[in-house]
């Protein structure tokens, strides 16, 4: 089965370090908490409110032991006023045997306050 998997994250700053560390950092969390292997993941999709412009996080994601060749596509999010600043969320599609209530939604620092429905 293919399963899409959420995770989002906040940075302190708009600094190429924190955006590429905060993104190592959830799509590791990510794939341990959900049992994945990069050579599992379909692709992934991660997004950035405007105000995160200083690198780009799949830079982050290549750094990665075996993220190499996960294809990954970066784009912005809507910028919807009051909206959640300094974020990036993902979207990870991959092959899993887990039904979908069994997946783990990862959501670190302010991002936690998106869908607190799904934090385990």
């Amino acid at each position: 089965m293919i399963r899409g998997i959420r995770g989002a994250a906040t940075v302190k700053a708009n600094e190429t370090e924190a955006i590429h560390k905060t993104t190592r950092d959830l799509l590791k969390d990510v794939a341990e908490k959900n049992q994945i292997q990069p050579e599992d993941i379909v692709s992934v999709l991660i997004s950035v409110t405007p105000d995160l412009n200083a690198a780009f996080p799949a830079k982050g994601m290549r750094m990665l032991d075996g993220w190499t060749y996960v294809p990954v596509m970066c784009t912005t999010e809507i910028p919807v006023p009051e909206a959640l600043e300094k974020c990036i969320r993902v979207m990870v599609t991959a092959q899993t045997d887990r039904n979908q209530k069994e997946i783990q939604h990862i959501y670190h620092g302010d991002a936690k306050k998106l869908r607190p429905d799904l934090i385990k």
